[in-house]
């Protein structure tokens, strides 16, 4: 069984070389893990897992979200592949999967079938270290903020004059208010931010979204910063609970098609 790792930037990313073998067999499954919260994001490059074997990967990792066929999101949103899904074009702005949820799902695990000639690359940004690297002064401003975040937040980013039923539909998602900083049960501490932040409560909507704005620049410093460039076949797993994300813009018709399977969620945020 083969298995080593290199990190990829200072702050976030690591590529892991391993078999397909020692992945399903869990042996090593505490150190990605670990791995996972400390880097933000792991890579395994051309690794080829089909359905089942990706299901069977991330369950060693946690509980699986039943989502899909048999534990597998499609993620396109080219037209003829997946019809009505124009909203996922809010991916394209940094975000954090579930952020309207009180229980934000652990990690995600994507795996590229077909790519974009053009585009299609994807952003993560490691929300922990951002945190870490604020003046102190900014970490006490900050300790005690709570922010609203509403999917109609995220999605007016792409559609500001939706049709009266769209916004029906997108108020659905009720709002759900969450703390600019989340102290995690291990007792590091993230930043909660991305298209789904509306306003800061406490704070006039002018003087909350700019602070927003300001923080939002923080955290996404090339520092803070890794870019994975797809080939057909890579597995990434990113900590949702730790970074935010965002794929580069790509032609809605190019068919670029990725296998996701999320792990449920372990923590509120708190």
């Amino acid at each position: 069984m083969t298995f080593s790792s290199i990190d990829l930037t200072a702050l976030v990313g690591t590529e892991i070389q391993t078999d397909v073998d020692t992945l399903l067999s869990g042996s090593r499954a505490a150190e990605i893990r670990h791995l996972l919260e400390q880097r933000g994001v792991v890579i395994f490059r051309k690794l080829f897992l089909d359905g089942p074997q990706q299901v069977a990967f991330a369950k060693t990792l946690g509980d699986v979200l039943p989502q899909g066929d048999n534990y597998i999101m499609k993620i396109s949103i080219d037209p003829k592949e997946s019809p009505g899904a124009e909203y996922l074009k809010g991916s394209f702005y940094w975000h954090i999967d579930g952020a309207t949820d009180l229980v934000p799902t652990r990690a995600s695990l994507l795996t590229a079938k077909k790519l974009s000639d053009t585009g299609g690359q994807t952003e993560f940004t490691n929300t922990y270290a951002a945190y870490e690297s604020l003046p102190d002064s900014d970490k006490q401003a900050f300790e005690n903020l709570r922010v609203v975040h509403s999917f109609e937040t995220a999605q007016r980013m792409i559609n500001p004059e939706p049709s009266y039923a769209e916004l029906q539909m997108w108020q659905r998602n009720t709002p759900k208010v969450h703390p600019l900083v989340w102290t995690h049960q291990s007792g590091r501490k993230s930043l909660v931010l991305g298209a789904t932040a509306s306003h800061i409560e406490g704070m006039s909507f002018e003087e909350g979204r700019a602070l927003l704005c300001r923080v939002l620049e923080w955290s996404t410093q090339r520092q803070f910063v890794y870019q994975h460039q797809w080939t057909v076949g890579d597995l990434l797993i990113w900590d949702n609970t730790g970074v935010m994300h965002r794929v580069t813009p790509y032609s809605l018709e190019s068919g670029r098609m990725m296998h996701r399977t999320t792990l449920v969620g372990e923590e509120a945020l708190a």
